[in-house]
């Protein structure tokens, strides 16, 4: 008999299907938040009998089992952990361990770590289907899929959230062992479009949500949120590059999704302060004692950022005569070059003593610092007319 302990979202469950393809009855699964794992470890080593193999994927167990398991695998061998998060990379120093973050491949997920254990050790057949599969929850895990334009992927993952885990479960098996291709059917692809709208409707709602403030060494967005985290937290991260990170809250679960579009930025390691872990890129936590008050508590009271204008003809970013800029303290900004070189910010109508080598740079700067965003035409034709007046006057007054 095969036990498998795995994570609840898709990836996790996309070891599931594998675990039934390759033992189909033989096998029992759990399927685990982060904090139910070592729960159902406990669970296993005092109840299973010794000649179950164990399996732990997507997930590694705290300080306290990390040392049962070893006992367990030291009587038995029958352990094996798959998984390819920074946080568990300390597993590796146990033969029951494999911790790989990237391979000749590209970034791992636990279903492409645990097929290819499968298929080594001959207890699954390689197929076309089953490794389309595999492929497309890697890419979506790692994130992989958008710079690859996959959108399958990522339909995969929207098609994981409409259905249960049992339903989806069932679609997948049936489909990898009858199909010689992986794909959706047509009522699938139906209803996924409706999603897709769906999503697109939610991330324009919570962008007007969106609140800025500065966490340490960090500037964060902050956002309350129950659905569509990667979608949400990587949309939100492009708009807003000025933000090393996007934090999700949703409250119903108690937990924190952390995003981030920069390469130097490690989200992980932000999620690990709050007993959290992940990847770089994506990780979360529990919204802990302090998570809490760092987050919602010392943070509920600031405003939420308003968007840049979407549509404008005139105020447009980077034009050399200058693009206008306004905040929430109802202090406006003109960022400029005089020189076709250098780049300056007016705050108020005075210049800033920093001078910027790019408009990007001007702008990062102005956003993290001032929170101000891009106005609307008629905003800034009004500013101009007020200049232009200002102007007429002092000329009649000489």
């Amino acid at each position: 008999m095969y036990k498998l302990l795995s994570h609840n979202d898709l990836d996790g469950v996309g070891c599931g299907i594998l675990a039934k393809l390759a033992f189909n009855d033989k096998v029992k699964i759990r399927y685990n938040s982060i904090t139910a794992l070592d729960r159902e470890i406990e669970f296993f080593l005092e109840n299973d009998q010794q000649k179950t193999f164990l399996f732990i994927t997507d997930l590694s167990p705290n300080e306290k089992n990390e040392k049962r398991i070893q006992d367990y695998y030291q009587a038995t061998g029958n352990v094996q952990l798959l998984d390819h998060h920074k946080t568990a990379l300390h597993l590796n120093q146990y033969e029951w361990g494999k911790v790989l973050i990237e391979d000749e491949q590209g970034l791992t997920s636990a279903t492409s770590l645990f097929y290819q254990y499968l298929v080594t050790h001959g207890l699954l057949e390689k197929t076309e289907a089953i490794s389309e599969f595999v492929e497309l929850v890697r890419q979506y895990d790692t994130w992989e899929w958008e710079k690859n334009g996959n959108f399958q992927a990522q339909r995969l993952n929207a098609l994981f959230f409409l259905v249960s885990i049992e339903e989806f479960e069932e679609k997948m098996l049936d489909r990898l062992k009858t199909n010689n291709h992986f794909d959706f059917d047509e009522f699938e692809k139906k209803i996924l479009s409706m999603e897709e709208e769906k999503i697109e409707r939610y991330i324009r709602r919570k962008k007007r949500e969106l609140v800025q403030t500065n966490l340490g060494e960090f500037y964060a967005g902050i956002v309350y949120a129950e659905s569509y985290h990667s979608e949400l937290g990587n949309e939100l991260g492009k708009e807003n590059v000025h933000l090393d990170y996007i934090a999700m809250m949703n409250m119903g679960s108690k937990k924190i999704s952390f995003r981030t579009i920069h390469d130097h930025i490690d989200v992980s390691s932000i999620a690990a302060q709050y007993g959290g872990g992940g990847h770089q890129k994506a990780a979360g936590c529990s919204l802990t004692v302090e998570a809490y008050k760092q987050f919602v508590l010392e943070t509920f009271h600031i405003e939420p950022i308003p968007e840049d204008a979407k549509r404008n003809r005139y105020n447009i970013k980077g034009t050399s005569f200058g693009t206008f800029y306004k905040n929430l303290e109802d202090e406006v900004f003109l960022l400029y070059t005089n020189n076709e070189i250098d780049w300056v910010i007016e705050k108020n109508r005075t210049p800033l003593e920093q001078i910027f080598s790019s408009f990007n740079e001007a702008e990062w700067f102005l956003k993290r610092n001032y929170q101000a965003w891009l106005v609307r035409d008629d905003v800034f034709v009004d500013y101009l007319m007020q200049e232009a007046n200002k102007v007429r006057h002092s000329n009649k007054g000489m």
